[in-house]
Protein backbone atom coordinates (compact mmCIF):
# COMPACT_ATOMS: atom_id res chain seq x y z
CA UNK A 1 0.00 0.00 0.00
CA UNK A 2 1.49 3.66 -1.26
CA UNK A 3 1.32 6.33 1.09
CA UNK A 4 0.42 9.26 0.07
CA UNK A 5 2.77 11.56 -1.49
CA UNK A 6 3.58 15.89 -1.44
CA UNK A 7 2.24 16.70 -5.10
CA UNK A 8 -1.48 14.96 -4.51
CA UNK A 9 -1.59 16.51 -1.07
CA UNK A 10 -0.81 20.02 -2.66
CA UNK A 11 -3.31 19.34 -5.01
CA UNK A 12 -5.71 18.19 -2.50
CA UNK A 13 -5.18 21.68 -0.57
CA UNK A 14 -5.80 23.64 -3.78
CA UNK A 15 -8.91 21.92 -5.15
CA UNK A 16 -10.39 22.47 -1.03
CA UNK A 17 -9.31 26.19 -1.41
CA UNK A 18 -10.81 26.26 -4.88
CA UNK A 19 -14.35 25.10 -3.54
CA UNK A 20 -13.85 27.11 -0.47
CA UNK A 21 -13.35 30.41 -2.63
CA UNK A 22 -16.39 29.28 -5.08
CA UNK A 23 -19.00 28.88 -1.61
CA UNK A 24 -17.65 32.00 -0.45
CA UNK A 25 -18.03 33.85 -3.96
CA UNK A 26 -21.38 32.93 -3.98
CA UNK A 27 -22.19 33.75 -0.63
CA UNK A 28 -21.35 37.65 -1.45
CA UNK A 29 -23.13 37.79 -4.76
CA UNK A 30 -26.39 36.86 -2.62
CA UNK A 31 -25.53 39.19 0.31
CA UNK A 32 -25.06 41.76 -2.50
CA UNK A 33 -28.46 40.93 -4.77
CA UNK A 34 -30.37 39.52 -1.76
CA UNK A 35 -30.22 40.92 1.42
CA UNK A 36 -32.63 43.69 0.60
CA UNK A 37 -35.33 41.19 0.80
CA UNK A 38 -36.42 41.22 -3.10
CA UNK A 39 -36.17 37.42 -3.98
CA UNK A 40 -34.90 36.37 -7.42
CA UNK A 41 -36.83 33.58 -9.13
CA UNK A 42 -35.77 31.46 -11.47
CA UNK A 43 -38.06 28.91 -12.26
CA UNK A 44 -41.85 29.92 -10.72
CA UNK A 45 -42.66 28.00 -8.24
CA UNK A 46 -39.78 25.55 -8.31
CA UNK A 47 -36.09 27.35 -7.88
CA UNK A 48 -35.30 30.83 -6.08
CA UNK A 49 -33.08 32.58 -4.69
CA UNK A 50 -33.78 33.97 -1.13
CA UNK A 51 -31.68 34.99 1.37
CA UNK A 52 -31.78 33.79 4.90
CA UNK A 53 -29.35 34.10 7.99
CA UNK A 54 -29.12 30.89 9.59
CA UNK A 55 -28.02 30.32 13.23
CA UNK A 56 -28.08 26.71 12.71
CA UNK A 57 -26.53 23.52 10.93
CA UNK A 58 -28.90 21.95 8.45
CA UNK A 59 -32.48 22.35 8.06
CA UNK A 60 -31.81 25.26 11.22
CA UNK A 61 -31.27 22.40 13.60
CA UNK A 62 -29.11 23.63 16.66
CA UNK A 63 -29.99 26.78 15.97
CA UNK A 64 -27.62 29.35 18.33
CA UNK A 65 -25.37 26.38 19.25
CA UNK A 66 -22.42 28.72 17.98
CA UNK A 67 -19.95 27.74 20.82
CA UNK A 68 -20.79 23.87 19.83
CA UNK A 69 -20.00 24.65 15.96
CA UNK A 70 -16.54 26.57 16.81
CA UNK A 71 -15.10 23.58 18.90
CA UNK A 72 -16.50 20.51 16.50
CA UNK A 73 -15.67 22.13 13.18
CA UNK A 74 -11.86 22.26 13.50
CA UNK A 75 -11.91 18.89 15.23
CA UNK A 76 -13.76 17.45 12.39
CA UNK A 77 -11.75 19.12 9.25
CA UNK A 78 -8.01 17.83 11.34
CA UNK A 79 -10.04 14.63 11.55
CA UNK A 80 -10.85 14.34 7.69
CA UNK A 81 -7.80 15.86 6.81
CA UNK A 82 -6.19 13.50 8.83
CA UNK A 83 -8.20 10.39 7.34
CA UNK A 84 -7.03 11.77 3.86
CA UNK A 85 -3.56 11.82 4.59
CA UNK A 86 -3.50 8.00 5.72
CA UNK A 87 -5.80 6.82 2.93
CA UNK A 88 -3.78 4.82 0.88
CA UNK A 89 -2.69 6.04 -2.20
CA UNK A 90 -5.00 3.83 -4.69
CA UNK A 91 -7.26 4.18 -7.14
CA UNK A 92 -10.33 2.71 -5.55
CA UNK A 93 -9.76 5.39 -2.45
CA UNK A 94 -10.01 7.79 -5.44
CA UNK A 95 -13.76 8.66 -4.61
CA UNK A 96 -13.28 8.20 -0.58
CA UNK A 97 -10.80 11.20 -1.07
CA UNK A 98 -12.73 13.58 -3.21
CA UNK A 99 -15.70 13.07 -0.39
CA UNK A 100 -13.06 14.15 2.04
CA UNK A 101 -12.03 17.47 0.25
CA UNK A 102 -15.54 18.30 -0.02
CA UNK A 103 -16.34 17.98 2.87
CA UNK A 104 -14.10 19.56 4.33
CA UNK A 105 -14.07 21.96 1.99
CA UNK A 106 -18.23 22.69 2.62
CA UNK A 107 -17.28 22.45 6.57
CA UNK A 108 -15.11 25.20 6.57
CA UNK A 109 -17.13 28.12 4.09
CA UNK A 110 -20.06 27.44 6.47
CA UNK A 111 -17.18 27.94 9.73
CA UNK A 112 -15.96 31.22 7.79
CA UNK A 113 -19.16 32.35 7.74
CA UNK A 114 -20.06 31.30 11.56
CA UNK A 115 -16.68 33.54 12.17
CA UNK A 116 -17.01 36.05 10.66
CA UNK A 117 -20.92 36.82 10.67
CA UNK A 118 -21.79 34.56 13.63
CA UNK A 119 -24.76 32.81 10.84
CA UNK A 120 -24.77 30.87 7.75
CA UNK A 121 -25.20 32.76 4.50
CA UNK A 122 -27.95 30.45 2.50
CA UNK A 123 -29.66 31.66 -0.42
CA UNK A 124 -30.88 28.67 -2.78
CA UNK A 125 -34.99 27.81 -1.83
CA UNK A 126 -36.65 24.80 -4.18
CA UNK A 127 -40.02 26.36 -3.32
CA UNK A 128 -41.52 23.01 -4.96
CA UNK A 129 -40.75 21.15 -2.12
CA UNK A 130 -40.26 23.85 0.52
CA UNK A 131 -37.05 22.39 0.78
CA UNK A 132 -34.79 24.74 3.52
CA UNK A 133 -33.12 27.43 2.14
CA UNK A 134 -29.38 26.17 2.06
CA UNK A 135 -25.90 27.31 0.08
CA UNK A 136 -22.76 26.09 -1.79
CA UNK A 137 -21.03 24.44 1.63
CA UNK A 138 -24.34 22.47 2.00
CA UNK A 139 -24.73 20.88 -1.45
CA UNK A 140 -20.62 19.48 -0.74
CA UNK A 141 -21.73 18.19 2.50
CA UNK A 142 -25.15 17.19 1.57
CA UNK A 143 -23.86 15.29 -1.75
CA UNK A 144 -20.62 13.99 -0.32
CA UNK A 145 -22.87 12.48 2.55
CA UNK A 146 -24.96 10.68 -0.14
CA UNK A 147 -22.53 9.60 -2.40
CA UNK A 148 -20.27 7.85 1.07
CA UNK A 149 -23.35 6.19 1.66
CA UNK A 150 -23.67 4.93 -2.20
CA UNK A 151 -19.94 3.77 -1.50
CA UNK A 152 -20.05 2.22 2.12
CA UNK A 153 -23.40 0.39 0.63
CA UNK A 154 -22.23 -0.76 -2.62
CA UNK A 155 -18.82 -0.33 -3.72
CA UNK A 156 -16.33 -0.92 -1.08
CA UNK A 157 -16.15 -4.45 0.59
CA UNK A 158 -15.32 -4.94 4.05
CA UNK A 159 -11.32 -5.10 3.70
CA UNK A 160 -11.78 -1.69 2.26
CA UNK A 161 -13.95 -0.22 5.08
CA UNK A 162 -11.67 -1.59 7.76
CA UNK A 163 -8.56 -0.48 5.77
CA UNK A 164 -10.39 3.24 5.81
CA UNK A 165 -11.08 2.62 9.41
CA UNK A 166 -7.43 1.48 10.06
CA UNK A 167 -5.93 4.59 8.46
CA UNK A 168 -7.87 6.86 11.25
CA UNK A 169 -6.02 4.99 14.20
CA UNK A 170 -3.56 7.71 15.34
CA UNK A 171 -0.93 4.92 16.69
CA UNK A 172 -0.55 3.39 13.84
CA UNK A 173 2.37 4.13 11.62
Amino acid sequence: MKSRNFKSEIMALIATIILIFLDQFTKQIAVSKLSAGVDYVLIPGVLQFHYLENTGVAFSLLENKMILFYILTPILCILMGYLYHKLPDEKKYFGMRLILIFLIAGAIGNFIDRILYHYVIDFIYFSLINFPVFNVADIYVTCSVFVLFILILFVYSEDELSTILDSLKFWKK
